[in-house]
């Protein structure tokens, strides 16, 4: 495989080599998104080694979000603080019925702070079917 340098200007891009990458907010998003879903399964399935790595993966996609992005209202990433440790407690404790209500508050808070920058549009929920079709979200040895 090419080297990154290498490789941008063939795909149109000429970023100069010293420039760090700062990821698109979309794209920084669009991963949130992938852990949020990775999460629910993981937590429903009681895999909560599963559920505590997405989990702290999901922090740290909202955390990388808000120092990328200063125009993010830092009352947003400090509200989203409590429902995501709120999951990990549950995780913690490998209490489904706390992790269940800790994924909805989660969800809200989610949809509170689209909704405060004006991205509304985009509205998460509790996912219902795993698009996650190559993942086994249940411990090893429960299947």
């Amino acid at each position: 495989m090419l080297p990154r340098w290498l490789l941008l200007p063939r795909l149109g891009v000429n970023l100069p080599p010293t420039e760090p990458y700062v990821p698109r907010l979309g794209d920084i998003m669009n991963t949130a998104q992938i852990r949020h879903m990775k999460l629910w399964f993981a937590g429903k399935s009681a895999n909560w080694e599963l559920a505590a790595y997405e989990a702290r993966q999901l922090k740290a996609s909202l955390a990388e979000a808000a120092s990328f992005y200063q125009g993010i209202p830092v009352t947003n990433v400090t509200t989203m603080a409590e429902p995501v440790q709120a999951v990990a407690a549950a995780i913690e404790a490998k209490d489904a019925k706390k992790f269940s209500k800790a994924y909805g508050d989660l969800t809200i808070g989610c949809n509170g702070c689209h909704q405060s920058i004006g991205r509304g549009f985009i509205t998460m929920r509790v996912p219902d079917v795993s698009p996650f079709g190559d993942q086994q979200f249940a411990p090893q040895g429960k299947r």
